[in-house]
């Protein structure tokens, strides 16, 4: 048998209209081509569909069943087809993002809530990570993509991949309230010479950076703890085993701790860049998720 969808479509949009001239025009078929589409399905089925007179247009008893069957298959059919465009449309789909834990701060939570609104159907799951996890999770395409600081050092680390920045950030000394750099309103990074640091440790893509300023000014860091995360900084601050240089998208400070941040002078920037396999190209819903983390600077403000 070789009914084709299209006799199917033509036959249930004369069905509803009860007039071939009228489901022509529906369609934008002439009547004359709505006629033969209509001849060929009853010549295929072996069956009379309709009853058509110079008045009117009647199902027959075999045109009400097929109408009632074919009704519930084109239903089906058009369910799975809006499916599918969904998933070209970059609506459907799991998304994993790795991104290194400041940006994980700031960055990505506005992300997520604004996949959420966007597409409903794009299950976006973050996981924080240090940058060179993120780097090898990106790599071995455990993770769709990553958000990174750069430039990547490493040149290993980077092989492969392509990178994209979407913002810069600066950095903040971070104290108590009660230490002499409170008073100011912005900290030389000359200031820290002599003071012990407590410091993200090598696996922060902040951390080149910042020892890198810290040559440029001749400065040489007595750092007393280097931490994976800001809230163990944070609360080692508070505790007054030193002070900390921090990015400001890991600020401010949690609330209920005895801590000031105040900007370094002059502006050293770091470098907020997606990441991605240059080998493998994006999902559709992955896709989607990049284009929203590309606009969250946009919503961060120019003071980030």
């Amino acid at each position: 048998m070789n009914v084709t969808l299209r006799q199917l479509r033509v036959f249930m949009e004369v069905a509803r209209l009860a007039s071939f001239s009228r489901a022509g025009q529906k369609i934008g078929l002439t009547q004359s081509a709505v006629s033969r589409s209509i001849r060929e399905l009853e010549d295929e089925l072996g069956l009379k569909l309709l009853d058509r007179t110079t008045r009117e247009v009647v199902l027959t008893d075999a045109g009400m069943n097929l109408v009632a069957s074919v009704s519930r298959l084109l239903g089906e059919l058009d369910g799975a087809l809006r499916e599918i465009r969904e998933i070209g449309e970059q609506r459907r789909g799991r998304v994993v993002v790795a991104a290194a834990p400041t940006v994980s701060a700031r960055v990505m939570p506005l992300a997520v809530a604004e996949c959420n609104l966007r597409h409903r159907y794009i299950a976006l799951s973050l996981r924080d990570e240090v940058q060179n996890d993120v780097l090898r999770k990106v790599k071995t395409g455990e993770v769709d993509f990553g958000v990174v600081i750069a430039p990547v050092l490493d040149p290993m680390a980077a092989d492969g991949l392509l990178l994209e920045p979407v913002m810069t950030d600066s950095f903040s000394v971070v104290c108590r309230d009660d230490h002499a750099l409170a008073q100011r309103d912005e900290v030389g990074w000359g200031a820290l010479q002599g003071e012990r640091l407590v410091l993200l440790d090598h696996a922060s893509g902040s951390r080149p950076l910042i020892e890198k300023v810290f040559h440029d000014h001749g400065i040489e860091p007595e750092i007393v703890q280097e931490m994976a995360h800001p809230a163990s900084v944070f609360g080692l601050v508070d505790a007054r085993v030193g002070i900390s240089v921090m990015p400001d998208l890991a600020l401010p400070p949690p609330a209920g701790l005895a801590l000031v941040s105040r900007p370094l002078v002059p502006t050293a920037e770091r470098t907020v860049a997606l990441v991605r396999r240059r080998d493998r190209s994006l999902s559709p819903a992955a896709d989607a998720v990049w284009q929203i983390v590309r606009e969250v600077p946009l919503k961060l403000g120019p003071s980030n």
